[in-house]
């Protein structure tokens, strides 16, 4: 049997990624608007959530920690602090300030989201993000978090996934407010990158030696038919509207979506490090009627391994692809979400481990890779799918609360605690991919990482 074990550079963080609304429970803002209003597939509604708000996170905590991670990503709900245009909630901000100390005393390196996906209510009746006087609200909203956290927290993401919220909330309208028009994105998209840029500001003054950035959606696409050149032309045009657009406006202050061109030179050069969050690849093919999608019929590609809910495709060679775009930016690169819903817990510890394999390729070629974070930590809430999607490491019963330990959590512990993926963690949990990794059974493996 051969033995090999893939190296991870010390000081390498392991962690996982969380968010506000999906793990807190009861907030009240646009997605909990849009949830009882039906508009989630599911119908569902978040409800009690993870019921962090009532304190479970505690215990979610310790799991972390006593499962060899060594950080944990979680974001801040606006609305809990600002319910209203003119009212500050200190008793919310004390509420934080006690979760990232908790984090800090267990070891856990905060990350620090500071929107994911969610707008207060007052905010939403401004007309959401595309009023630009919703900027320097962002940027109030920001400083009071900074001046409350920043003796805990070091590393900041100002948003999570702007693309994402841009493009699904305004172009496809399957997000909140629903909208369809690609003017209207390219505004919102613009005034994102200028609330982020504020905030990166704000940050660094209060705590120069902070690290901020944002967590990016990037989504691999390729051709449906490499030698037919439209199928390229929508693909080209889909990975330059939704990859490229925001990373490469943070570092040139030079926006480009869709046709539409401004310069944003006080976006220029404000990230510390590139968030990539990562989940699935598609084919493209050229569709003369899909003009909110630049014209591509985005498709799995038929010999694809699908998630149960064929929601993600396995596609763990486009994550490398998405580390080598992101070593074009120059920057530290942490992956701020990568995992897929599994409620039987079998497609998962494939994924994992041929997601992180794909992650080692690039550490070992010393690309600036500092950390990665499984989505998620507990079955949460997910946004337009609701419950039906599980993507935790822990099982949730979000009836009565109880978490149960996955297969994949055992596994994930071992990579945390060696800081490897090892042929006998695959030989353990995912016996029937070990051939593809480690080919040759009479054959000693040493793989060590470039430190």
């Amino acid at each position: 049997m051969p033995a090999a074990r893939f190296c991870f550079p010390q000081q390498f963080y392991w962690g996982t990624a969380t968010s506000a609304h999906q793990y807190e429970g009861f907030n009240t803002n646009n997605w909990s608007d849009w949830e009882q209003n039906g508009r989630v597939l599911t119908r569902n509604i978040s409800g009690q959530a993870c019921d962090w708000w009532g304190g479970r996170w505690r215990e979610d905590f310790d799991r972390a920690a006593e499962t060899g991670q060594n950080t944990l990503r979680l974001s801040i709900e606006w609305s809990r602090l600002q319910p209203t245009a003119n009212r500050w909630d200190e008793d919310a901000l004390d509420h934080y300030r006690q979760m990232a100390r908790g984090l800090q005393e267990r070891g856990l390196m905060p990350m620090v989201t500071l929107h994911h996906f969610t707008n207060p209510l007052w905010v939403e009746m401004m007309g959401g993000w595309e009023n630009e006087a919703v900027v320097q609200k962002f940027g109030e909203y920001a400083r009071r978090v900074v001046e409350a956290l920043h003796e805990f927290v070091s590393l900041w993401c100002t948003f999570n996934e702007p693309n994402t919220l841009a493009i699904y909330g305004y172009l496809l309208g399957n997000y909140p407010p629903g909208q369809q028009s690609y003017r209207v994105t390219a505004k919102v998209l613009q005034n994102l990158i200028k609330a982020h840029a504020q905030a990166y500001q704000v940050i660094h003054t209060i705590q120069p030696q902070a690290q901020v950035g944002l967590a990016h959606n990037y989504r691999g696409f390729s051709p449906a038919k490499q030698w037919f050149w439209p199928d390229a032309w929508a693909t080209n045009s889909l990975f330059l509207a939704y990859n490229d657009t925001v990373p490469t406006t943070l570092t040139s202050g030079r926006f480009r979506f869709a046709g539409i061109r401004r310069n944003m030179p006080a976006a220029q050069n404000t990230q510390d490090f590139l968030g990539i969050s990562y989940f699935t690849a598609e084919s493209v093919a050229f569709h003369p009627l899909k003009s909110k999608e630049l014209f591509g019929q985005r498709l799995f590609k038929p010999q694809a391994q699908l998630s149960p809910t064929e929601f993600i495709a396995n596609e763990s060679q486009s994550f490398f692809q998405a580390l080598k775009w992101g070593r074009k930016f120059n920057l530290p690169i942490y992956i701020t979400a990568n995992g897929v819903e599994d409620a039987d817990d079998d497609f998962r510890r494939q994924y994992l481990i041929q997601h992180i394999h794909q992650m080692w390729r690039g550490v070992n070629y010393t690309w600036p890779i500092k950390g990665y974070y499984h989505w998620s930590l507990v079955d949460n809430f997910d946004w337009d799918r609701g419950w039906n999607h599980r993507f935790g490491l822990w099982e949730l019963d979000s009836q009565n609360q109880t978490r149960t330990k996955r297969k994949s959590a055992k596994l994930y512990e071992a990579i945390c605690r060696e800081n490897a993926l090892t042929s006998a963690q695959v030989e353990d949990f995912a016996p029937e991919i070990f051939e593809q990794l480690f080919p040759g059974k009479d054959i000693i493996h040493i793989s060590e990482t470039i430190v």
